[in-house]
């Protein structure tokens, strides 16, 4: 049997998706910035993508813009809004528990003069909004802040940050929110969103951007995606984003009941160890449960449930190959034992109840080699 419980890193492409895209590349592959038929029937596909990440996001098509994904669309909302409002002041807001394509974008800001503000995080990993609110003053240009966070599935307070936002611009990282709960539209000025999270395509994503918001592009060239991002459009991988959109929204709720149902189930069959830690709230986004185990190591343990064909990860697959541990449990107040052996499972609506009772029966088998080798050394 196999588990695979590693959605918040990426997804099994959903088979229309990869039909859909298959289509694209043998038959309909025209250019759509060319003047005959192929290269209509391309943009006639490019419109009907946009259409439908817009219908599954709750915008206009107007609002999307396609990119290559979650890191380049926090790439451009974050550095191009900052340096579309730089005359205005030079403060920029985020918090400690971002992914690494909001930190490295505000270290780039850094570098260049702004001044960067990193709001802590309480022990459920919430967002101190206290320090939230004194953080932001008139000479703020910029504020960017996750919806979900991609370690312990906790929702952030994002509609109440950007009641207060005063002038400026609100960005959110959506990539482990959307398809899975609705999207955070409310006084928000940008939000993030990735194809592969919602099994669509690697290597795709999408900017949505509100009205009248200023930012400036971020690749330049042919003028593609009305002067937003050059490029020639990748239709094969829209097209598969477009379909992934709106096969994960058309019936959200029950696919979150769903979600919400797996995880519970994968807790009780946790229940019973010793010394855990769950590091996610109850009323976290469904699809992630963060555990520390206890006199194990995180990195071990997930090496011995892949040999009974568990897949699970330690943190963010981004930054998976840096070492430091997690700086999201850090932020948290976890003590560096606590953080060693943290596990992340991450689910789908695709998932199914056989799989939690095995690979709780097979963590807990893990964990309990581990805890008796440990005490034999």
């Amino acid at each position: 049997m196999q588990a695979y419980l590693d959605n918040s890193a990426t997804t099994r492409q959903f088979d229309e998706v990869t039909e859909l895209m298959v289509k694209m590349m043998k038959e309909d592959y025209g250019n759509p910035s060319s003047l005959h038929h192929m290269g209509l029937v391309a943009e006639k596909a490019l419109k009907e993508a946009r259409r439908r990440v817009a219908d599954a996001a709750g915008v206009s098509p107007e609002n999307v813009y396609f990119t290559s994904g979650g890191t380049e669309s926090d790439n451009t909302a974050i550095i191009g809004a900052a340096h579309a409002r730089r005359r205005r002041g030079k403060r920029i807001i985020t918090t400690k528990i971002e992914h690494p394509a909001v930190l490295e974008s505000f270290k780039r800001l850094e570098e260049e003069g702004f001044e960067a503000i990193y709001v802590d995080v309480k022990e459920d990993g919430i967002v101190d909004m206290d320090m939230m609110r004194e953080s932001i003053t008139d000479d703020t240009i910029l504020i960017a802040c996750m919806h979900v966070n991609n370690e312990t599935g906790a929702i952030q307070p994002v509609e109440e940050i950007a009641s207060i936002k005063r002038n400026a611009h609100m960005h959110v990282d959506a990539v482990q929110s959307f398809g899975k709960i609705a999207l955070p539209l409310k006084n928000v000025d940008s939000i993030a969103i990735s194809g592969h999270k919602i099994h669509g395509p690697k290597g795709t994503g999408a900017l949505i951007v509100a009205d009248k918001v200023n930012i400036k592009p971020f690749i330049v060239g042919g003028g593609q995606e009305k002067n937003f991002r050059s490029g020639t459009e990748n239709i094969p991988g829209i097209c598969g984003l477009g379909l992934a959109a709106e096969m994960v929204t058309k019936d959200l709720d029950a696919r979150y009941e769903k979600m919400k149902a797996l995880r519970s189930r994968l807790m009780d069959g946790l229940k019973d160890l010793d010394d855990i830690l769950i590091n996610t709230r109850e009323d976290s986004c469904p699809a992630v449960l963060n555990i520390s185990f206890l006199g194990t190591r995180g990195e071990v343990l997930l090496h011995t449930l892949e040999t009974s064909g568990i897949y699970v990860s330690t943190g963010s697959a981004c930054s998976s190959h840096h070492g430091g541990g997690s700086h999201v449990l850090k932020a948290m107040g976890l003590t560096d034992r606590q953080i060693d052996g943290a596990i992340r499972f991450s689910l789908s609506a695709e998932n199914t109840p056989e799989e939690m009772d095995y690979a709780a029966e097979k963590t807990i088998e893990a964990v309990s080699s581990f805890r008796r080798l440990g005490s034999l050394r």
